[in-house]
């Protein structure tokens, strides 16, 4: 598994961390992507919230981390939070 990924991080955190894994949330129909409760759900919880098999997916966000962007910087206090709290 990559360093830090967790089925009890939340939607919001994994898409920030890893921005490669929003086409497998979007292939899954996943309404995470602008969810205001995406900062409050979990991985497991939306799988469970959408139907899901938990473990395919995750086999498939771990997929799309191996092989796409890794950024585990992007969290609250990355400069892109900042300029987005900024509104650019």
């Amino acid at each position: 598994m990559p360093p830090m990924f967790d089925p009890l991080l939340s939607m919001d955190e994994v898409m920030r961390r890893w921005p490669a894994t929003l086409p497998v949330i979007m292939k899954h129909r996943m309404l995470c992507i602008g969810c205001p409760i995406g900062p409050f759900h979990t991985v497991s919880e939306a799988c469970s919230a959408h139907g899901l098999n938990e473990a395919e997916v995750i086999a498939r966000l771990l997929a799309a981390i191996d092989t796409g962007q890794h950024d585990a910087t992007c969290g609250a206090d990355s400069p892109r939070s900042a300029s987005n709290r900024a509104g650019r």
